[in-house]
């Protein structure tokens, strides 16, 4: 399976709570829901019904989780949100119990196992195994070398601080620009993977 990553980002490299306000307070965010201005259904939209279309499975830090898990089950009947629900779901966690799990098709793994299963899902057969949001867990992923593509959805603002994906341990790590769209208001939809060097 390949690891595919989508994050909306700010220009100065934020990723944090671009949904709402309440998303995601840690460190005194207070800029909750800064993607919206730039949400352009036209451009985004197709974006993440292809990345849908080829995820055999979903993966999650907790808190994303849970974000997921509450807004998009009660939205059946909506073939994007039945898409997600149907799909078969991977969150990293020490705290939630299986039985807080209320997704549909949802599998818990413990916070220390998290890069060897990872590693395991990634050497399997299958589609792609996507994600979103679960910044700490994808700078991980980065840090690992286990991601085969980001897409990141830039938003044309700076937030002056906040949760990023990057990893800040001095590496160099390359990437290829396969594509980018832009959209009317701004954002820019870029796609990159891996890079070798020379």
């Amino acid at each position: 399976m390949r690891i595919v990553i989508t994050e909306f980002i700010s220009l100065d490299g934020v990723v944090q709570a671009p949904g709402g306000p309440e998303e995601d307070t840690d460190g005194g965010f207070a800029h909750g829901g800064w993607s919206h201005p730039y949400f352009d259904e036209d451009v985004l939209g197709p974006a993440f019904a292809e990345g849908l279309e080829k995820a055999e499975a979903l993966l999650y830090g907790r808190r994303t989780y849970l974000t997921m898990a509450g807004a998009w089950p009660e939205r059946a009947g909506d073939p994007f949100a039945d898409r997600l629900n149907a799909l078969k779901k991977y969150v990293v966690t020490d705290t939630l119990t299986d039985s807080e799990l209320t997704w549909n098709n949802t599998t818990r793994i413990p916070g220390s196992e998290a890069v060897a299963r990872i590693r395991e899902l990634r050497e399997s057969e299958g589609g792609d195994l996507a994600m979103m949001g679960s910044p700490t867990l994808v700078r991980t992923l980065i840090q690992e070398g286990l991601v085969d593509e980001l897409q990141l959805i830039v938003m044309p603002v700076l937030l002056g601080g906040g949760k990023s994906i990057f990893p800040a341990d001095g590496g160099k790590r390359p990437l290829e620009l396969v594509s980018t769209t832009a959209a009317k208001t701004g954002a820019q939809v870029c796609v990159y993977r891996p890079a070798v060097e020379g």
